[in-house]
């Protein structure tokens, strides 16, 4: 699976995927039972780019968490508290309304909305922003987060972006940045030769990647504001999967310049390394825990791929994972209780999350070749690629397994995802 191939990519340089520039779909194929009505009112708008409630609307519904109302339903059409008749929604069985318009004055858009609980007759929620005609889908992105958070209680991602890696067939390869729900894609970086391990520094600024444009694996720094970037790792052998710490001043990463695949930290200020793994064996894939204090990597040591810590500091290895026969690419949830990885089984490779605390390990996906998870930055959802008749796509799990996504490009695929901070 992903560990045996990453390892073969940078060690043979070879890869093949197909075409990346493409519409996308989403697929929601699951939702939280019980989920509460929302309706989402067709905003009153000047002619504008884009149509703020319908992105508002499909944000929510693709969270999993609420039951969006068809708009074909709606018997009318307020875009403020004081023209809604909440008997009327009462009546739709709706349990909040959403109601807004965008007006253009010319040099940019007003926008208001407010989030009215219909049962109540009242109102949660109201804001009033500006926004530039380039910026209104994020605005709108922006207004689906309030609203998340306002009735569960949970941060929203949906202003949030996503990298991931794309190519057109063997000799076009791209490290690409969209929005969540996958709109706005931007190619960061661009090479003949191919593109791995996409990771978002901690503030969200810059991206770390490996790339063999000069015939063999490097390790770059990007800043996304300005473009520049920075080669910070190119060791004799593999320079791979860069992990930033917490603080933004260190990356983890795999060399293999000692001889075996060891996991490094490279202190980016002094460029000095301290060697973190040592074993003949192959480790790699590492990533931090949220408060520094740990690294969690892949290794074969044991026969099979499994995951093991150690100090941040060096020191204190231990393997934690013993259920299944592979076990790798881990990726820790924000607060630092959930671990979430590749867990395999008789050759199928499923998305899984173990409890931190209890080192008990639930699969949240069916495979069989599901692979490269990503925490959401709220917890709430892991991105991660996953593969079906030779065609690879990216999918989102919410982490009781009861909500699904699966975005689609139309004309080609994806891999390697990377959620934003």
């Amino acid at each position: 699976m992903n560990f045996v191939r990453n390892i073969l990519l940078i060690a043979l340089c070879s890869l093949s995927i197909s075409e990346g520039y493409a519409e996308l779909t989403i697929e929601v194929t699951g939702g939280t039972e019980s989920a509460p009505p929302v309706a989402v009112v067709p905003f009153a708008a000047s002619p504008a780019p884009v149509d703020i409630s319908a992105i508002v609307n499909a944000d929510l519904e693709r969270s999993g968490y609420f039951k969006m109302m068809a708009q074909q339903a709606m018997q009318s059409r307020p875009s403020s508290a004081s023209e809604v008749n909440f008997k009327e929604w009462q009546a739709l069985v709706q349990d909040y309304l959403v109601v807004g318009r965008a007006d253009n004055n010319g040099s940019q858009y007003d926008v208001q909305f407010q989030l009215l609980d219909v049962n109540k007759g009242g109102q949660l929620l109201g804001y009033k922003m500006a926004s530039s005609a380039n910026d209104l889908r994020r605005t709108a992105h922006h207004i689906s987060d309030l609203i998340f958070e306002k009735l569960t209680g949970k941060k929203g991602v949906f202003s949030g972006r996503i990298a991931y890696i794309t190519s057109s067939g063997r000799q076009s390869h791209q490290l690409q940045v969209a929005d969540a729900d996958g709109f706005n894609p931007q190619t960061i970086a661009s090479s003949p030769e191919p593109l791995m391990s996409p990771a978002w520094s901690p503030d969200g600024k810059r991206i770390a990647y490996v790339s063999f444009e000069r015939k063999s694996a490097a390790i770059y720094i990007q800043t996304l504001a300005n473009g520049q970037r920075e080669r910070v790792a190119e060791f004799p052998g593999i320079n791979g999967a860069p992990s930033w710490s917490p603080d933004g001043t260190r990356l983890a990463l795999t060399l293999s310049k000692d001889g075996n695949p060891d996991i490094f930290i490279l202190n980016l200020a002094t460029r000095s390394l301290l060697k973190l793994s040592k074993s003949t064996a192959i480790d790699t894939e590492p990533v931090w825990s949220p408060d520094g204090s740990a690294v969690v990597f892949t290794s074969d040591r044991g026969g099979k791929p499994q995951l093991y810590m150690a100090s941040s500091q060096g020191g204190n290895e231990k393997r934690i994972t013993f259920s299944g026969d592979y076990n790798a690419r881990a990726s820790f949830s924000p607060d630092g209780r959930s671990l979430a990885m590749v867990h395999g089984n008789g050759g199928s490779y499923r998305i899984a999350v173990m409890d931190m605390a209890t080192r008990g390990i639930s699969v949240l996906t069916s495979g069989p070749s599901d692979e490269s998870p990503s925490f959401a930055p709220n917890g709430s959802m892991i991105l991660y690629a996953s593969k079906k008749g030779g065609t690879g796509f990216l999918s989102a799990v919410s982490v009781d397994g009861k909500m699904q996504q699966k975005l689609v490009f139309n004309n080609g695929e994806v891999r390697e995802p990377a959620w934003s901070p």
